[in-house]
């Protein structure tokens, strides 16, 4: 169900969520935005540039820290605004052949702002994987009924 504006308080927890990235998850992604970079995909290459391994794309990072929010607004197209800064990047570990996670992202979103002209709330999101935080100041705008 939909949050309302009147139910809102700034402080207020969204919600949390831990989401599992494989490099199959990259490659796919890969796929779906055209971005073949081999960082994200080829561990030899991203070594090779001075990375410490294969690195998740910042868009896919960026993408899955603010479905967190959409789900919780109950419409992706109530997210007005979305906007982040890249601080580190997200390592993936090869986990071919294992069910295992290559990483895991960790997202909690809080109320940051309430808008009550606009009827929007500011939701402020915080990304870690591996102990840190790879976005900082990632904020979404939610219209809210």
């Amino acid at each position: 169900m939909s949050p309302t504006f009147e139910e809102l308080t700034v402080g207020q927890e969204i919600g949390t969520r831990s989401i599992d990235v494989t490099r199959q998850d990259l490659v796919k992604y890969a796929g779906a935005s055209g971005d073949f970079n081999p960082i994200h995909w080829n561990e030899s290459f991203a070594t090779s540039v001075e990375l410490p391994g294969v690195i998740a794309h910042g868009m896919f990072t960026m993408g899955a820290a603010v479905q967190l929010v959409s789900d919780w607004a109950g419409d992706p197209a109530a997210v007005v605004d979305y906007q982040t800064r890249f601080t580190k990047p997200v390592l993936v570990t090869d986990t071919t052949g294992t069910d295992q996670a290559g990483a895991v992202i960790d997202v909690t979103g809080v109320v940051g702002a309430l808008d009550d002209d606009a009827r929007t709330a500011r939701i402020d999101l915080t990304v870690v994987a591996a102990g840190q935080k790879v976005l900082m100041k990632s904020q979404a705008v939610v219209k809210v009924s």
